[in-house]
């Protein structure tokens, strides 16, 4: 009786150690469990019984060369002060319990802070210290453990994953199988009685036989892994009953030729592969256009600002970035690519990539990495890399910035749980029923029924709406995270509106100045200073002052969100904020920004709002949401807001970052699915916090990482129209249920009677697919012509 280790399960062949009263393999087996034991994660074995990997015993010097510089800086996707993140690929996660145990490196080494996997492209990313622990080390840690990283020159270069090759070969063999088969079968289909070709079926016969052969070896191998490793872990999926209906028809054919009782159907089985690839390639293109969408064009609508060499700021599209160019960075702000810091004192949080609030120095010609964030004075940065090369275009990908509940997914999941079951029983059924009439017509209705069955329909159908929908949207200038985020739009009852910079018209702000005449050296050290913060009344108060725009060295920066912010600016400290920030007492409702110099205070400039256009016709459309209105000013405008929106529920005003998320979480515990839309760092914990966070964008880099959406401010009076869009794709995903179970239905209903074969059930298949996709396209073209005329 073999016996197997109790680690990764093989047969035990050339040596048995005994271990803890458990049987092993190797030592590499051993010493895996052992590791396992001592850090408490004994719970890989109940997860999936001898589901680990074997150790390989190759030598482990073979990763030395990662710890080349040149090598260490391609292979790594990210590497700043004592944090680096690599992203391996590794062929041998399978399952549960590899995902389970590559996800708790950091339990096994304290010198990894996190590793995630992504199970469908086979990949780990780790985070790890590198002052410690060397790429090297870690790499071979990896191998110790079972999962040696596949390191070659093209996962070094991080090229697009483009369209598998091996499914182009076993579509490839399965269409020459199946035409190559009907011309053997064309005889069998005319009959006849002519001599020659009943003397030669038997060699026809056997011809197709050796054609089928690696169509069912090779060309159907993928379904045959889904429907196992599914079993193995305890799940019927729906390449279940796919794979029975192979095994059928290739058993009946061997059958009927080896008992010369019939030509079998060896072509009908080719053919029913060949299509069945087909709409399998065709899936993945769908995904593959759906994915790069999702990568870079639809998240980046955000602008930053270029500066010329003689120092003159434009607004430009993150998309327009070219390499060479200089931007400017303020406080607080995300750097959206990768640059060497040519101006200013850095102080990089990268605590957006690490998880850790740790900042790091930077001096002029330091190079920084996309997605930090400065916290301090401004910055100009030559850019290194485009926009889609560098690392914060990866980081909207992450699942960790996903949010995973979704009413559809779970519904699908739902159907195609019980959808095998319902099938399987069907075709039992029938098949008992044919095999009292008809034995031969009960084979062909079988492998009919579990053929026509087969759900792609229903499975393309949400991704493909949701596609064309995030594609129209973006158009429109309304970037959607993810298609998730347009399930949770569709589901909201309440609206909340920041007042400053969301409804407010930044641009179009009347100011005026109340205090002693500024002289110009201290206007120059204003606006300089001004240029440093991202708050929409820093942004419009640097227009205001009309004055030649010189920068000089900013030190000791230091903002309170909410309040305002102080800096040392040629010698002399200026403070920019509130009254009470200011020291001074704030008599009028109104919103003003008050000016200090060395603790003296020079006067405040008052601004009076102008509200977007069409507002009060876009709140008379919101009838069915609850209205709020949040805002960090006074109540000075409240009269006014209350004739703009005459169904506001509730305003609060004065209002600090904490109080907005609290009034977010209150709304949320009384019931409501919340929208949030704002505009500032003021906002961002209430963006994160609220079902759906909509940043708000006037032609700069506002980005902000807790938003679901990013939307432009000239857009905000037509948010009904992107809420209806959201609607009606929901609507329209289910109509395709529709269709799809339509079509299961009457096919089902011919292939029950017997009147549909195998073959033809593996043409609708694919034709159902077809019609899925071209009503999806059609009627998502229809709902954005509806609300978006020129641009859908």
């Amino acid at each position: 009786m073999s016996e197997n280790c109790f680690h990764c399960g093989q047969d035990i062949e050339k040596e048995r150690i005994s271990f803890d009263d458990k049987i092993f393999c190797c030592n590499g087996c051993k010493s895996v469990y052992e590791i396992l034991n001592i850090n408490n994660l004994s719970n890989f074995y109940e997860l999936n019984k001898r589901a680990g990997i074997r150790p390989s015993d190759e030598n482990s010097s073979q990763f030395d060369y990662l710890d080349t510089p040149e090598i260490f800086e391609k292979i790594t996707d990210f590497s700043e002060g004592n944090t680096s993140l690599v992203t391996f690929k590794i062929p041998v996660i399978h399952c549960s319990s590899c995902i389970w145990l590559l996800e708790s490196l950091h339990t096994l080494h304290k010198n990894i802070k996190y590793s995630q996997v992504n199970f469908t492209r086979k990949t780990l990313q780790i985070s790890f210290n590198h002052n410690d622990l060397k790429l090297s080390e870690l790499a071979k840690f990896l191998t110790n453990l079972g999962y040696k990283p596949a390191i070659s020159l093209e996962t070094a270069e991080k090229n697009e994953d483009h369209l598998d090759k091996s499914l182009l070969i076993k579509l490839a063999i399965a269409g020459f199988a199946f035409g190559n088969g009907m011309f053997l079968a064309f005889p069998e289909y005319i009959g006849g009685e002519d001599y020659w070709m009943d003397q030669y079926k038997n060699l026809f016969r056997f011809l197709m036989f050796l054609l089928a052969i690696p169509v069912v070896l090779y060309s159907a191998s993928d379904y045959y892994k889904s429907a196992w490793y599914g079993l193995k872990n305890k799940i019927v999926n729906i390449d279940v009953p796919i794979v029975l209906g192979i095994f059928v028809l290739f058993g009946r054919s061997v059958y009927e030729v080896v008992t010369d009782y019939g030509p079998g159907y060896f072509d009908t089985l080719c053919g029913l592969l060949f299509f069945m690839l087909l709409g399998k390639m065709f899936q993945k293109r769908t995904y593959s256009s759906l994915s790069y969408d999702r990568d870079y064009k639809s998240f980046y609508p955000i602008a930053v600002t270029k500066v010329d060499f003689g120092g003159k700021q434009e607004n430009i599209l993150l998309s327009e970035i070219k390499i060479g160019d200089r931007i400017l960075v303020r406080n607080q702000e995300i750097i959206p690519v990768d640059a060497i810091l040519i101006n200013g004192e850095g102080n990089i949080d990268n605590s957006f990539i690490t998880g850790e609030s740790e900042s790091i120095s930077k001096q002029p010609g330091d190079k920084i990495f996309a997605g930090g964030k400065q916290v301090g004075s401004s910055l100009e940065l030559e850019v290194i890399k485009n926009v889609d090369q560098s690392y914060l275009t990866q980081l909207w990908n992450k699942e960790a910035f996903k949010k995973h509940e979704t009413g559809l997914d779970t519904l699908i999941n739902n159907i195609s749980k019980y959808f095998t079951f319902i099938i399987l029983g069907i075709a039992l059924i029938s098949g008992i029923y044919w095999s009292f009439i008809d034995l031969e017509k009960m084979f062909q209705v079988i492998s009919a029924i579990l053929i026509i069955a087969c759900p792609c329909a229903l499975a393309l159908s949400s991704p493909f709406t949701f596609g064309h929908i995030m594609r129209i949207l973006g158009r429109n200038k309304f970037y959607v995270k993810d298609t998730l985020t347009i399930e949770k739009i569709a589901k909201i009852n309440a609206i909340v509106f920041d007042k400053t910079g969301t409804i407010t018209e930044r641009k179009k702000t009347n100011i005026k100045f109340e205090g002693s005449e500024i002289p110009e050296f201290d206007l120059l050290n204003i606006k300089t200073l001004l240029k440093n913060s991202n708050h929409p009344l820093s942004k419009s108060l640097y227009e205001f002052i009309e004055i030649n725009d010189e920068y000089f060295p900013v030190e000791n920066f230091d903002e309170i969100s909410g309040k305002g912010y102080e800096a040392s600016v040629r010698g002399n400290i200026y403070k920019i904020g509130s009254a009470k920030y200011n020291n001074q007492d704030s008599k009028n409702l109104e919103t003003a920004v008050y000016v200090s110099k060395n603790n003296e205070f020079l006067g405040k400039f008052i601004f009076k709002n102008e509200y977007r256009e069409n507002l009060k016709n876009l709140f008379s459309k919101l009838n069915f949401y609850k209205i709020f209105i949040l805002s960090g000013d006074n109540s000075s405008e409240e009269n006014q807001l209350k004739s703009i929106i005459p169904n506001v529920s509730s305003m609060a005003f004065n209002q600090n970052p904490e109080d907005k998320l609290n009034y977010i979480q209150n709304l949320q515990n009384s019931g409501m699915k919340v929208a949030m839309l704002g505009d500032g760092l003021n906002d961002a914990g209430a963006l994160k916090q609220s079902n759906v966070g909509i940043a708000i964008s006037d032609d700069t880099n506002s980005f902000t990482p807790s938003s679901d959406v990013i939307m432009n401010g000239e857009k905000v009076s037509q948010l009904d129209n992107y809420l209806n869009v959201c609607k009606g794709s929901i609507t329209i995903v289910k109509l395709t249920f529709v269709i799809s179970f339509l079509y299961n239905i009457v096919g089902l209903s011919f292939a029950v009677s017997g009147h549909m074969s195998p073959l033809f059930a593996a043409i609708l298949m694919p034709v159902s697919s077809i019609t899925v996709i071209s009503f999806t396209t059609l009627s998502t073209w229809i709902l954005g012509r509806k609300y978006f005329k020129k641009t859908a």
